[in-house]
């Protein structure tokens, strides 16, 4: 019997007892799973569910998803950011349908051949939907790992991260690895929480060397913290008399590409109302008015904290728009895929600022 049989024999108990009923938990089809794990890297699983249910009711199958739109897709995954893992999900599914004869994979190598598909999200759904013996790391795994055996090497090097998925390796039951994996990650979200943790209901609490020498607050360990960029974005509030409103859709590699905003005058710092008439004369030709401002709205991403000004503008009658803005109706604006913080904005001013 290994010596690591323990932490199984103590955890999956527990995790037989005291799972979340989610949905994608009712189903071993690799699709709808992977579906899942895209989605929950992205945000909480309260608010996870509401789109994976959204996404399981639009594209039922791998194949349904990989005949839609950019657009359709973008639109669906609205709010949760990091965009690129959109885009990302129906690159993958186009691969599914092409070089599986749509037959989602759940062979590790396989799936690391779809795009966005790294090390943790294969070994979840090989693990779950075909039980593969192959452990996953996350940030609940890590947690769990670092506290129960006391190790303070950074998570966010390369030696941590090897440490850790040797370790995860070693730990693995091979005979109910799905359990197992799923098992570790419940206990880091609902018991091993990154703050005020429920000692008292872990069942390897006994084990737990962080909470034997006191040390449950300063484990897991981080070497550093990524640099956070601000960013000032003016955006233009430009409406016409019938109730349309223009926007511009995001390109390039910058955050947001594919989405639709507010045509946008980005700066170094805060502009003034006079800067950004001065601005727009230079680029579009005199006669702008300010009708109002709004802001700034302060929005946080992971490596950047955006300043926001939205400028209620009437323009010059002879304005020529460029090419790239497109007048959209109000009506119109709900199928758009928008960034959260022109919704917010557009839903808190529907129409002038004031009004």
């Amino acid at each position: 019997m290994s010596t690591t049989s323990w932490f199984s024999r103590a955890l999956l108990p527990w995790y037989r007892e005291h799972a979340r009923a989610l949905p994608w938990r009712a189903t071993k089809d690799p699709y709808l799973v992977w579906l899942s794990e895209v989605i929950l890297q992205q945000t909480r699983v309260d608010q996870g569910t509401a789109y994976w249910l959204r996404f399981a009711d639009r594209f039922p199958t791998v194949q349904a998803l990989a005949k839609a739109s950019e657009d359709e897709v973008l639109k669906l995954w609205q709010g949760l950011g990091y965009y690129s893992r959109a885009r990302n999900l129906l690159t993958a599914a186009g691969q599914v349908v092409a070089d599986h004869d749509g037959r989602f994979p759940t062979d590790l190598a396989e799936l690391k051949g779809l795009k966005g598909v790294g090390d943790y999200t294969a070994a979840a759904v090989a693990s779950i939907c075909s039980e593969r013996p192959v452990a996953v790391v996350d940030g609940n795994v890590y947690r769990v790992l670092a506290r129960v055996f006391g190790i303070d090497m950074p998570i966010d090097t390369s030696a941590g991260s090897a440490h850790f998925k040797e370790l995860a390796g070693a730990l693995l039951d091979p005979k109910h690895p799905g359990d197992h994996n799923q098992a570790v990650m419940e206990l880091g979200a609902l018991v091993c929480k990154p703050r005020d943790p429920a000692c008292s209901a872990c069942p390897l609490a006994a084990r737990c060397i962080a909470r034997r020498t006191d040390r449950i607050a300063d484990l897991p360990v981080k070497a550093g913290r990524t640099k956070v960029r601000t960013r000032h974005f003016n955006y233009l509030d430009i409406r016409t008399g019938s109730g349309g409103i223009w926007f511009q859709q995001r390109s390039g590699r910058d955050i947001w590409r594919g989405l639709y905003e507010l045509p946008l005058l980005e700066s170094e710092g805060p502009l003034t109302e006079r800067r950004v008439v001065a601005r727009l004369s230079e680029q579009m030709g005199p006669g702008w008015v300010v009708e109002g401002v709004h802001g700034p709205v302060k929005h946080l991403l992971s490596h950047q904290r955006i300043l926001a000004r939205f400028w209620k503008l009437t323009p010059p009658r002879d304005l020529g728009t460029p090419e790239h803005w497109t007048l959209v109706s109000r009506t119109g604006i709900d199928a758009l895929a928008v960034p959260r913080l022109i919704e917010r904005y557009l839903t808190e001013h529907p129409g002038p600022i004031g009004a």
